[in-house]
């Protein structure tokens, strides 16, 4: 039994992996408040499950954020709670068992490498397109999560080869201008078509608008696309992955899978590449899965 857990604004998700398939799913939501709450509830999900399918060989936490290795604190996170904490400690403290803990793209990641949209594939980045940009990255099936803990974070990168509807650069939370998940991802999206327009509309919305001939929806959806294309073919002639996976509510918009590949050649070195670009084969539930798979199978 390998139990996976994915902490979330929107709340916790629970995955019961049985010599890999999964058994049972639960998810809890959740207005987290403090730190020891976030604890507590994690800690009595875990246990109330245990009760039900036994107890568990292996725990593995995915969240937004980044333990850091000297310390094992975690920083990076928009769970404010978690910020400056041992999570991983008090967590196998409590629970009386060893626990391993990651940032959720590399979940995602190690997810679609393993069994997912990536399998087979020996070099794998993947990246989540939804309310940020986050990314992570799996070699051989192993996953590389940096010597800082920063392996993936390709969204606080600039936006490469500014054009002029790019400009003026848009403010990041992170307290930097221009980084690329202000433009490639789901508010990326929503601010673009807005200015643009004078109109609020989903992702959804706008690709709809789009595929009805919508000029202006069009015109949007083409800004993403050559956004994406610019900040993936950096990943690519720093890491020439095989195969990046897309995963987060961006990656829904079916046109991407042509047209990002289409123009990246143009921005990458050589302008001639193979790597694969498909959309995640678990979707939003590949970071708990993930999170279950941070344990081997010979572990």
């Amino acid at each position: 039994m390998r139990f996976g857990i994915s902490v979330s604004g929107s709340g916790v998700e629970l995955l019961v992996l049985n010599n890999g398939v999964p058994v049972l799913q639960r998810h809890v939501e959740a207005l987290y408040g403090s730190y020891d709450k976030l604890l507590n509830k994690l800690v009595a999900l875990v246990q109330s499950v245990a009760k039900e399918v036994g107890p568990p060989k292996s725990v593995g936490f995915a969240i937004p954020g980044t333990q850091v290795a000297a310390t094992g604190l975690i920083k990076n996170s928009n769970i404010t709670a978690l910020t400056g904490r041992p999570l991983r400690q008090d967590l196998a403290a409590r629970l009386q068992s060893p626990v391993r803990l990651a940032n959720d793209a590399n979940c995602f990641t190690l997810s679609e490498a393993t069994d997912g949209a990536a399998t087979g594939a020996p070099v794998v980045f993947g990246a989540i397109l939804d309310h940020g940009c986050g990314g992570g990255l799996v070699v051989h099936g192993s996953l590389v999560p940096g010597r800082n803990g920063l392996a993936g974070e390709w969204g606080h990168n600039h936006l490469p080869n500014a054009k002029p509807s790019d400009l003026p650069e848009l403010a990041c939370y992170c307290g930097r201008y221009g980084c690329i998940e202000t433009y490639v991802s789901a508010p990326g999206l929503k601010h673009d078509y807005l200015l643009a327009t004078g109109r609020s509309a989903s992702p959804k919305q706008i690709a709809k608008a789009a595929a009805a001939g919508q000029a202006e929806a069009i015109a949007a959806l083409e800004r993403l696309e050559d956004r994406l294309a610019r900040a993936l073919a950096s990943v690519i002639n720093v890491l020439d992955p095989d195969c990046i996976v897309l995963g987060g509510e961006l990656s829904h918009l079916d046109r991407i899978y042509t047209k990002v590949p289409e123009q990246w050649q143009q921005y990458i070195f050589g302008r001639q590449v193979e790597t694969r670009l498909t959309r995640a084969k678990f979707g939003e539930g590949s970071t708990v899965r993930g999170a279950a798979r941070l344990w081997s199978e010979d572990e």
